[in-house]
């Protein structure tokens, strides 16, 4: 029996890893170049920027532009599918300040 895969598990496969939904969030707000994105996020080292953009390069959630002139000037922007993920980055942005973190790890309730 072949199991169908849920389009939970499915969508966490392509935006679930470290440091993507932070990726996506800096390219809401337009083109940026690989410094740019890494100062913007701050902390995520240039092999696992490097990495997560050509994975999201390779599931069609960004667009890599190269401009051959010297020095190399490489540009990154959401495609279309990569815009449709706005709602999603807004509504964990929502619940981000709906339920902060348990300080002194108890549960906070704010409804």
């Amino acid at each position: 029996m072949v199991r169908e895969e849920c389009p939970v598990e499915r969508s966490l496969k392509i935006i679930g890893g470290k440091w993507t939904i932070l990726i996506i969030r800096t390219l809401l707000d337009g083109t940026r170049r690989f410094g740019e994105m890494g100062s913007a996020l701050g902390g995520v080292s240039p092999k696992m920027l490097a990495q997560r953009l050509r994975e999201l390069e390779r599931d069609g959630i960004v667009e890599r532009r190269l401009y051959p002139q010297v020095p190399l000037r490489v540009e990154y922007d959401l495609t279309e599918k990569g815009l449709a993920l706005q709602g999603v980055v807004e509504a964990i942005r929502h619940w981000g300040e709906n339920y902060p973190a348990a300080e002194n790890g108890k549960a906070t309730d704010h409804q």
